[in-house]
C-alpha cells in the first residue's frame, strides 16, 4: 500500500511540459548558451550545472544592478524555464533583486527523471552556483518555492540557518496530504514540509489563494502557523493555484516583504557593528582601571602603615648632617689653632723685631758716645 501510494503521490507531483517550451542554443561567436526563442539579454545568463545525483540541470540567472538580495526560485510542477522566463525578468525589475530559476531534473532541457530526491540535489546545485559563481552569501539569499517547489525550498531552508528569508507560494503540507487529509506523516510520503517548516530560522511569507482548487488554502495557513518567524501572510481572495501573480496585491506585498527583511538585516548588522566598536573601546579602559586598582591599594597600605622610625633617607640625612657638623667643628678647631699659631708667630716676630730695634738703638747710642 505504501509503495503504491508513494508512486501515486510522485505521479501527482510532477507534470513536466512536453515538449519543452524552449531549446538551448550555443552561440559560437560569444561562447554563450542561449534560450531559443528568447532574445539574448545582457543581464541574463544561461548555465548547465551538474548535480550530486549525476543529472545536469539548466539554470537562468537574471542580474539587477542595484540588487542587495538574490531570489532562488523553485517553480511549480507543470512549468519549465521557458514558461517562467518573462515572469522572472519582471520580478527582478520590480523587486530589484538578482534572480536564479532552474529546471528540475527531467524538466525542460535538464537531464534525468523527476523525483523528490532529485529536486533536493537540483536546488543544492543551484545554490552552490550562486555562492561560487556569483558570490552570493547565505544572508543575502531569499528562497522562493511555488507549489511543489515548496518541497526543495523548505528542505534547503531547514539546513541553512542564516538565510535572509523564505517565500512559500501556494505551498503543500506534503505530497500525500494534497490527496488525503491524513493527520500524521507516513514514511512513504514525499515533500514532508509540515515537519521541516519548524526548522526554518528566518522570516517566512506565505501567499495562497482562497479558492485554490489544487492545493487547499489550509495548507498555506497551517505552514504559516508552524513558522518560527512569521511575516504577515497574503491570502488572496478568489485566487486559484496558478494565477496569483496577476493580482496587484501580489507584487505589492512581495515588494514590501523584501524591503522589510533587507532593512531588518541592515539594522542588525549596524547594531552588531556598534556593539563591537563599543566593546573594543570599553575593554582598554577597563584594563587600565584594573591596573590602577592595585596601585591605589598599595597607596592605601602605605597610608595605613604605622611609622617604625626614621627612614633610610632620614638616616642618611642625619648622618650627613652629623658629618658636616664634625667637619665644621674640625675646621673651627684648625682655624683656632691656626689663629693661635699666627698670634704666637706674630708675637715672636714682634718681639724679635722689637729686640732688633732696641739693639740698633743701643748701637746708635754707643756710636754717639
Amino acid at each position: 500500500m505504501g509503495g503504491v501510494t508513494s508512486s501515486v503521490a510522485a505521479k501527482f507531483a510532477f507534470f513536466p511540459p512536453s515538449p519543452s517550451s524552449y531549446k538551448l542554443v550555443y552561440d559560437e561567436l560569444t561562447g554563450l548558451l542561449l534560450m531559443n526563442p528568447f532574445p539574448h539579454r545582457e543581464n541574463v545568463e544561461i548555465l548547465k550545472l551538474p548535480t550530486r545525483r549525476g543529472t545536469e540541470i539548466v539554470t537562468m540567472y537574471v542580474r539587477h544592478p542595484m540588487a542587495t538580495s538574490t531570489l532562488l526560485y523553485s517553480h511549480g510542477n507543470a512549468a519549465d524555464l521557458g514558461q517562467m522566463y518573462e515572469l522572472f525578468i519582471e520580478l527582478s525589475i520590480h523587486l530589484k533583486v538578482n534572480l536564479m530559476g532552474y529546471d528540475y531534473s527531467g524538466y525542460g532541457q535538464s537531464t534525468g527523471k523527476p523525483s523528490e530526491h532529485h529536486t533536493y540535489a537540483d536546488i543544492e546545485a543551484a545554490y552552490k552556483c550562486l555562492e561560487e559563481t556569483y558570490g552570493a552569501k547565505q544572508e543575502d539569499v531569499i528562497l522562493y518555492g511555488q507549489s511543489v517547489g515548496s518541497g526543495p525550498t523548505l528542505d534547503l531552508a531547514a539546513r541553512l540557518p542564516h538565510l535572509r528569508a523564505v517565500v512559500l507560494h501556494s505551498p503543500i503540507l506534503s505530497g500525500l496530504r494534497v490527496m488525503y487529509p491524513v493527520k500524521k506523516t507516513y514514511w512513504f510520503d514525499i515533500f514532508k514540509n509540515i515537519d521541516k517548516i519548524p526548522l526554518v530560522n528566518c522570516p517566512v511569507l506565505v501567499i495562497h489563494g482562497t479558492c485554490d482548487e489544487v492545493v487547499d488554502c489550509s495548507h498555506g495557513k497551517q505552514l504559516w502557523e508552524l513558522s518560527k518567524e512569521k511575516y504577515e501572510p497574503l491570502w488572496l481572495e478568489g485566487g486559484n493555484h496558478c494565477d496569483l501573480e496577476h493580482y496587484p496585491e501580489y507584487i505589492k506585498h512581495l515588494k514590501k516583504f523584501i524591503t522589510t527583511v533587507e532593512r531588518s538585516l541592515s539594522s542588525r548588522a549596524s547594531t552588531a557593528q556598534s556593539e563591537k566598536q563599543s566593546s573594543d573601546l570599553e575593554m582598554p579602559r577597563q584594563s587600565v582601571d584594573r591596573r590602577e586598582k592595585p596601585r591605589q591599594s598599595v597607596d592605601r597600605r602605605e597610608k595605613e602603615k604605622p611609622p617604625k622610625g626614621p627612614s633610610k633617607k632620614s638616616k642618611l640625612r642625619i648622618t650627613f648632617e652629623q658629618h658636616l657638623d664634625r667637619t665644621r667643628r674640625s675646621v673651627d678647631f684648625h682655624e683656632k689653632a691656626r689663629k693661635s699659631v699666627d698670634h704666637h708667630q706674630h708675637h715672636q716676630n714682634h718681639h724679635q723685631i722689637e729686640r732688633g730695634r732696641k739693639s740698633v738703638d743701643r748701637l746708635d747710642r754707643v756710636r754717639s758716645e
